[in-house]
Order: structure tokens, then sequence, then C-alpha cells
């Protein structure tokens, strides 16, 4: 009764209760819901799974005002993944869609990818936490050559790996429209980080990118750096765990005395060391732009901290910052807490 009499609802989340027939009739009546969610409380038999992507079909085909849908944590298999396709390709409002650990492998992975070939109306899709290995990276990067209303990708745990990486660093250097990227924890390797960084010096639409936990090391580090001394649009960039080490830390600091359109880097846990961590400073004594940087779990230590204070009293553009577990020590806080006495934008402080 509230589906089909409500005024406002906007939002609904829903578990097992979305196989109720009478929520299933109630749906096609309603006319405000734009953004449904189904998650599964518990582990649920096959033939559920077979019934709710049933409903979840009948509801696409036949649903006008629906343009997000997330389901998570079903297995689809083959048949299943064909049924919401079809559905997919009949609805021309849906706009978002996620599908989230829902173990899609290589198979199931190119009936997907065949599809995004040829729909025009979906701008985010979210296949994160599945299976699809390299192989159907390389299908994807070749319809993002071609795609032009994608403008949210997030493959973030897909196992894509290095050469998957790389192919889909050269279809950013033909595809326009993505303005965000979430290719983190794939094992990219310093080659995959290596194609990503010369792929950045030739988009110019990517806005906000996230590769935290691949193994980039100093390598992919380096390359990124440099990438960033040209790149004029990626304003965020997350590269948290990823083995950087002192001479990582050393070149992206030297890049941010250069960039000119990042306000957000995560560098967070990549053993930057005391040394990489005075080298950030003197960068933010010259960086203009930036105004939100998580350097936690580094290893920075006093010398670091006060390398870090000395910094807050000449940068008037950081607003946030993250030293978590840095062993800062009692020098490195009394420094920090004078620095505060004449820093007049930091709004947030993680010590």
């Amino acid at each position: 009764m509230f589906l089909r009499t409500s005024k406002n609802l906007k939002y609904l989340y829903l578990d097992e209760i979305i196989c109720s027939p009478i929520i299933h009739e109630c749906f096609y009546k309603n006319s405000t819901v734009n953004s449904l969610v189904f998650v599964p409380w518990h582990y649920i038999n096959d033939d559920f799974n077979s019934k709710a992507i049933d409903v979840l079909a009948n509801i696409l085909s036949k649903n006008a005002i629906l343009t997000y849908l997330s389901i998570r944590s079903i297995k689809f298999g083959i048949k299943r993944m064909k049924i919401l396709l079809e559905a997919l390709d009949k609805n021309t409002v849906l706009n978002s869609l996620a599908f989230y650990n829902n173990r899609i492998d290589i198979e199931e992975g190119k009936m997907l990818s065949k599809f995004l070939f040829k729909n025009t109306t979906l701008t985010s899709l979210n296949i994160s936490f599945n299976r699809l290995g390299s192989e159907v990276a390389k299908i994807l990067a070749d319809i993002l050559c071609k795609n032009t209303t994608l403008t949210t990708l997030n493959l973030y745990v897909n196992k894509i790996g290095s050469e998957g990486g790389e192919a889909l660093a050269n279809a950013l250097c033909k595809n326009t429209t993505l303005t965000f990227l979430n290719l983190s924890a794939n094992n990219l390797g310093s080659e995959g980080g290596k194609a990503i960084a010369s792929a950045l010096c030739t988009n110019s639409t990517l806005k906000d990118m996230n590769i935290f936990f691949n193994n980039l090391e100093y390598e992919g580090g380096k390359a990124l750096a440099s990438a960033l001394c040209t790149n004029t649009t990626l304003t965020s960039l997350n590269i948290k765990g990823n083995k950087l080490g002192s001479e990582g830390g050393k070149a992206l600091a030297d890049a941010l005395c250069n960039n000119t359109s990042l306000t957000y880097l995560n560098l967070q846990y990549n053993k930057i060391g005391s040394e990489g961590g005075k080298a950030l400073a003197d960068a933010l004594c010259k960086n203009s732009t930036l105004k939100n940087l998580n350097i936690s779990e580094n290893y920075l230590g006093p010398e670091g901290g006060k390398a870090l204070a000395n910094a807050l009293c000449k940068n008037f553009m950081l607003k946030n910052l993250n030293l978590k577990l840095n062993n800062i020590g009692s020098e490195g806080g009394k420094a920090l807490a004078n620095a505060l006495c004449k820093n007049s934008t930091l709004t947030s402080l993680n010590l």
C-alpha cells in the first residue's frame, strides 16, 4: 500500500522481500522511486536467486522511472545474466548500474561487455568485487574506445593484472567522456602503473582516479609523478598502499611543485619515511591547489612532522591533513601545535 500511494519516496533498499508479488505489482504503479538497491541479508539458495532476477528483470522492462539499480551479492550465472541484460536492452531510462560482488566471471563479463557496446543510456557502471580478469578487461578497453556515454567506471578488485591495466590505459588515450575510474586492488604492477601514467599525459577528461593497492612500487610511482607534471585535468588521485618508498615520495613531491589541478591526494601506507615527508613538506610551500592530503602510516617520524609543521606556516590552501600513525612524537607534536597558531586555513587534522 505504501509503495502505491507514496508521493515522496525516491530511494528503496530491499532484501528478500523483493520476491513478494505485492511488491512486484506495486512497483509498476509507483511513480516516484528512482533508486533501487537489492542486498540479501544472508546466504540465499539458487531458487531464490532465479526468482529475484526474474522480478528485477520484469521491473526493468516495465518501470519507466528507475534510474539507479544496485544488485549485490547474488551469483548471476550465464542464464540469469542473459535475462537481466535482455531486460536492460529494453530499458531506456536507467543511467546508473551496480553489479557488486556477484561473482561475475569471464563468460558473464563478455556478455556484459557485448551489452555495453550497444548501450547508450548508462553513464555510471560499478562492477567491483567480481572476477573479470585481464581478458574481459581488454574487451572493456575496446568498448571504452568507442563508448561516448559512460562517465563513471568502477572495476575495483577484478584480477585485471598488468596486461588488462595496459589495455585500459590505451583506451584512456582515446576515450573522451570518462571522468571517474577506479582500478584499485587489481595487481597492475609497475608496468600497469607506467601505462596508466602515460595515458594521463594524453587524456584530458579524467578527473578522479583510484589505483590504490596495485603494487606500483617506485617505478610506477615515478611515472605517475612525471605525468602529474603535464596533466592539467586530474583533481583527485588515490595511490594508497603502493610501496612507493621514500624515492617515490620525493618524485611525487617534485610533481606537486608543478601540478596545478590536484586538490586531493592520498598517499597513505607507502613507506615514504622522513625524507619523503620532508620533500612533501617542501612541496606544500610551493603548491597552490592541494586541499586534501592523506599521508598517514608512512613512518615520517619527528623530523617529517617538524618539516610539515613548517610547511603549514606557509601553505594557505590545505584544508584537510591526515598524519595518523606516523611516529611524530612529542617534538613533531609541539611543532605542529605552534604551526596551528599561525595557519588560518586547515579545518581538519588527524594526529
